[in-house]
């Protein structure tokens, strides 16, 4: 079978170049070729097409074969580069492969012709893979980079958050409905929450994201969350929602699925400026044991290059300020975290269509959605221990635990936590502990801690953690955690649950 060949042929005559075309064609190549007899001529036909090899006569009327290579390494083309001359001295041909050619022929002697465009082809297809391979290395290298910085700097903004927007609540908490303030407060709450929806993607994108997957019912998890995709978007926009009657569960955390439909949803209201319908439905797929979630649009769609690129961190066709391109990663990533996949089709002018596919889950207790919402018990006696090594956050929990009834505790490292553990007489209920502090936390503070209270109970807190207990990404089953930057409302309640749950 004819093996395809591109060739740029440097020779001034047409004699010579129809002697290499014929030894080409005989060897069997499918060859295309150009004939080029001047330096500028090689530069134009380099800089317009791909070559698979260049053929070059050491000596032409206006350049030289040693000149025609320089050309070629100061367009920085990999492409096997032989020169091919009527007469050879064996210091001209050294010379020549030293500045950079691959090979040196004698014209009246080609029986090497063939064999050397062979191995320079199979060299050239080596270092192009091995080159991608560096490529793909340094690209990994630099995510990983990326992602470690993306997940530092969001478990320092949920610290920072978390009091914001906790001692903001509690402000608000001691407020009359009609103080003049309360609208700036609740301003700032606005701002601190929309933060946080960006520290989570940064969690997301970073895989340093504490899950805690549960089995769903995936029509529960979308019908929670309509609310507030309905505020997202315009009113000339039209949702259309359409939820098979009873698709199979899905096992995720729900705030993930949140993450996803959020993105979805504001990318399709980006792409509809001037309005549009936007669906979002469900469906299960027996053959392949999945469940989708499919949002589609009917805005301006994606040309190719664009679709191939959407993934990407940090890619974005919005303007400046009006998108961080870590949306469609973090879904992407999402995705991949849960075992599912993700399919896209795009017309220009006529819409985007995303389908989710999860792997599906055999019925089990199944968590609402409409319960995460639900007011927080705020009354209780027990005794708490606080380990948290940032102020703020120690502060705010003490105050609200307090306000709650708790006898509080705290400490400011895993040390000084067991001091305080030593030195209380009575029984401690209950330890909420970030997971990672400068002298350890987490896993090894409560088993040091329950060599002597063998019934501490414990919420771990974190903005982010890469501990042994989410080493994988996912908390042991039953462990109590509360993500940073955390409502009081959500930190009465999971306190109050995992106490009750000691008592009964």
């Amino acid at each position: 079978m004819p093996r395809p060949l591109r060739a740029l042929l440097v020779e001034d005559s047409p004699a010579d170049a129809e002697l290499l075309i014929h030894e080409l064609r005989a060897a069997d190549f499918d060859l295309t070729f150009e004939r080029v007899e001047t330096a500028s001529e090689m530069k134009k036909a380099l800089e317009r097409g791909e070559w698979d090899i260049v053929l070059s006569d050491y000596s032409l009327p206006t350049f030289s074969g040693p000149e025609a290579l320089k050309i070629k390494q100061t367009l920085d083309v990999d492409i096997p580069f032989i020169i091919i001359s009527g007469t050879i001295g064996e210091e001209t041909a050294v010379s020549a492969l030293k500045a950079g050619a691959h090979d040196f022929l004698v014209k009246g002697r080609l029986a090497r012709l063939i064999p050397a465009i062979d191995r320079e082809l199979r060299d050239a297809a080596e270092r192009r893979e091995r080159k991608q391979l560096e490529e793909q290395l340094n690209h990994a290298q630099k995510m990983e980079a990326i992602g470690q910085l993306a997940g530092s700097v969001a478990h320092d903004f949920n610290n920072v958050l978390t009091a914001i927007l906790g001692f903001c609540e509690l402000a608000l908490s001691g407020m009359a409905p009609d103080a003049p303030e309360r609208g700036d407060l609740v301003e700032i709450r606005n701002a601190g929450e929309r933060a946080a929806g960006l520290t989570r993607q940064l969690l997301a994108f970073s895989r340093q994201q504490v899950l805690q997957p549960k089995v769903h019912g995936l029509n529960g998890l979308v019908n929670g969350v309509l609310p507030m995709l309905r505020r997202l978007v315009v009113e000339n926009i039209e949702i259309a929602v359409s939820l098979e009657s009873d698709p199979s569960n899905i096992k995720i955390d729900a705030t993930q699925l949140e993450q996803i439909l959020i993105n979805l949803v504001v990318n399709a209201r980006d792409a509809m400026p001037t309005g549009g319908r936007l669906t979002i439905g469900t469906r299960t797929d027996d053959a392949t044991d999945t469940v989708a979630l499919i949002v589609a649009d009917t805005g301006t769609g994606m040309d190719e290059a664009t679709r191939a690129r959407i993934f990407e961190p940090f890619f974005t066709t919005k303007g400046v300020g009006k998108g961080t391109g870590l949306g469609l990663a973090t879904v992407q990533r999402i995705v991949k975290q849960c075992g599912g996949s993700i399919e896209v089709t795009s017309e220009m002018g006529k819409g985007t269509a995303f389908r989710i596919n999860l792997p599906s889950v055999a019925h089990a207790a199944v968590v609402h959605a409409e319960g995460r919402h639900a007011a927080a018990r705020l009354a209780g006696s027990e005794t708490v221990l606080i380990a948290e090594d940032d102020p703020a956050v120690r502060l705010l929990a003490r105050l609200l635990l307090r306000r709650g009834g708790y006898t509080v505790l705290e400490a400011g490292s895993a040390a000084e936590a067991i001091l305080v553990a030593q030195d209380c007489p009575k029984p401690i209920d209950l330890l909420l502990s970030d997971v990672i502090m400068p002298d350890s936390g987490g896993t090894p503070l409560i088993d040091r801690l329950r060599q002597t209270r063998p019934n501490l109970r414990v919420i771990y807190m974190s903005g982010y953690t890469d501990d042994a207990i989410v080493h994988h990404g996912v908390l042991d089953e039953g462990t109590a955690f509360l993500q940073k930057p955390f409502t009081p409302q959500a930190l009465a309640q999971k306190v109050r649950d995992v106490l009750d749950e000691v008592m009964q």
